[in-house]
């Protein structure tokens, strides 16, 4: 197989399982305002990061060697790998976002559910993924960019947490 062939087969791929991607997106939030009016941010989150994953992908094509060239055309799998990967970073970071780990000006701040005065319990929990919001349109913007970084930058997330651990002491030694 030669290279602009293997180019062309992974890209109509990757044209194909983003598309895909966008339509389930699509059909998740219509769904979630059709039926309960509540949009998940966790979906979205997760979903913007799948997103990019698959830019960054296509962004690397010209630049990888023709073996795993060869590797991405024969397998959907590998094709699927980095933007999953991205999904899952994504919603780590959404995690670090809504537990102030991470935050300052330039990341998302959120509005809460307010705890119940008998204490935590599921309905809590329940009402805490349905009900936590990034703060205005402005945050909401903030928080999907970042998700989207966090699929599209592969290393972006796991170096955070390294950080992270290092500022607490919680690095394996």
């Amino acid at each position: 197989m030669s290279r602009k062939a293997g180019l062309l087969g992974v890209t109509k791929k990757l044209v194909l399982l983003a598309g895909i991607t966008l339509l389930t997106i699509t059909i998740i939030i219509g769904l979630t305002f059709i039926f309960s009016q509540k949009l998940m941010v966790s979906w979205l989150c997760m979903f913007c990061g799948i997103l990019g994953g698959f830019v960054s992908i296509q962004q690397r094509l010209k630049k990888i060697s023709d073996e795993e060239l060869q590797i991405l055309s024969e397998s959907w799998f590998q094709i699927l790998l980095i933007p999953i990967y991205g999904g899952i970073f994504s919603l780590l970071l959404y995690i670090l976002f809504i537990s102030e780990i991470i935050s300052g000006q330039f990341f998302p701040s959120f509005n809460f559910p307010d705890v119940p005065k008998t204490g935590v319990d599921s309905e809590y929990f329940k009402s805490f993924f349905t009900d936590t919001y990034p703060s205005s349109g402005k945050e909401l913007a903030k928080l999907l960019f970042w998700t989207f970084i966090a699929g599209f930058s592969e290393r972006f997330v796991p170096q955070i947490i390294t950080d992270i651990s290092k500022k607490t002491d919680l690095s394996i030694k």
